[in-house]
């Protein structure tokens, strides 16, 4: 019996320790990984989705449209693809939206580009009319005509959390981790800010501070990003899973403009 209560404690011993080392290694040890967390509730998204759910924030953001019709294009997406850029689906669908180039979306090349597919999805959400008066799941039934449009609304909570989340709304939501990148490889911050620009078209506005900065987030793997900063705090590769932490170059001041390193 004592043989066996000493083994049980080792064992737990052992666990308690792994599991510590596994926070204290967490980029490399957990892998590439988001976090998406606001008031209405936390989400887990891979890079990807991360990436491709601050793009449509993006372009909604450069059309000035509201927050709801963000939710319309997140519930759309999540049914769709699962925040995926995939290049097949049903018949000739492909992309975030599964939208077809035989219905006159685009061509296949088209669709596969996330700022493209998303622009062609809010310009038919805003011929719907009186979309934002209509339930989340009837205005994207009313775009996509799914053969089952009330699938879109179990997707809502988690288009709550993502509108809230990328539109800047609510503040240091997203934060993402994976193995930050090697000293041979040069960041390229010239390169991420085109991309961006691309989608939402200017960056200049301070209300989009928290979007912008969430978008850099997102994208920092794909742009060797080793740093995002703004309004007083930071988010850096080497310790992407802590969030964002108080800025100690800025000594917790507003910088203004986001910054990107």
């Amino acid at each position: 019996m004592t043989i066996a209560v000493i083994v049980a404690l080792l064992a737990g011993g052992i666990y308690f320790g792994v599991y510590h080392l596994l926070k204290k290694a967490r980029p490399f040890a957990l892998g590439e990984h988001c976090i998406i967390d606001t008031p209405d509730g936390t989400l887990d998204l891979d890079i990807e989705q991360t990436q491709i759910a601050a793009t449509i924030a993006a372009v909604a953001a450069r059309r000035r449209l509201p927050e709801r019709a963000l939710q319309i294009a997140y519930v759309t997406a999540i049914q769709e693809s699962k925040l995926a850029n995939l290049p097949y689906g049903d018949r000739d669908s492909v992309g975030v939206f599964q939208q077809r180039p035989s219905q006159g979306w685009g061509t296949s090349d088209e669709l596969q580009d996330p700022v493209y597919a998303t622009r062609k999805f809010f310009a038919a959400l805003e011929k719907v009319s009186r979309y934002r008066n209509l339930p989340l799941h009837d205005a994207a039934q009313a775009v996509q005509r799914s053969a089952d449009g009330s699938a879109y609304a179990q997707h809502e909570p988690a288009a709550r959390i993502l509108a809230a989340a990328f539109t800047g709304r609510v503040p240091r939501a997203v934060h993402c981790w994976y193995p930050p990148p090697a000293d041979s490889v040069k960041a390229r911050p010239a390169a991420a800010r085109k991309q961006l620009l691309r989608a939402l078209g200017d960056d200049s506005s301070p209300k989009r501070g928290w979007l912008i900065a969430a978008w850099y987030v997102a994208h920092a793997q794909k742009y060797g990003l080793r740093q995002v900063r703004y309004d007083g705090v930071a988010w850096t590769a080497a310790a992407g899973h802590d969030g964002w932490l108080k800025d100690a170059k800025g000594g917790g001041k507003a910088v203004g403009a986001v910054q990107i390193a």
